[in-house]
């Protein structure tokens, strides 16, 4: 999706900090941090929300989840706690229409 700023930062036509990627799934730093750690863990298959999602993306569901728990053991953050936060649509705060993992710690 060319107009998508998460499609962009993924294909690298949008700088970022990119602290994972693999087959599945990229994950940045936030820019505008809600926490001292505030990372993003993205599908690289594009997904408007978590709405969207079928019976088969359960198994890249649970990629996204693997990837936070990851990030937040490399940062440290298992022993005093972290947050992950899929926010689901305007309401709900979702202000990039590409579903993404929040890692708040």
């Amino acid at each position: 999706m060319d107009h998508c700023i998460f499609c962009q930062i993924i294909n690298r036509k949008q700088p970022a900090k990119i602290v994972h990627e693999d087959e599945l799934a990229v994950a940045i730093e936030d820019i505008h941090p809600q926490a001292p750690v505030h990372l993003l863990v993205m599908p690289r298959k594009h997904l408007p929300s978590l709405t969207e999602a079928e019976a088969s993306d359960e198994p890249l569901l649970g990629h996204l989840f693997a990837v936070s728990a990851q990030l937040a053991r490399e940062r440290q953050l298992t022993t005093k706690g972290y947050r992950t936060v899929v926010n689901n649509g305007p309401w709900a705060g979702q202000t990039v229409s590409h579903l993404h993992v929040h890692v708040l710690g």
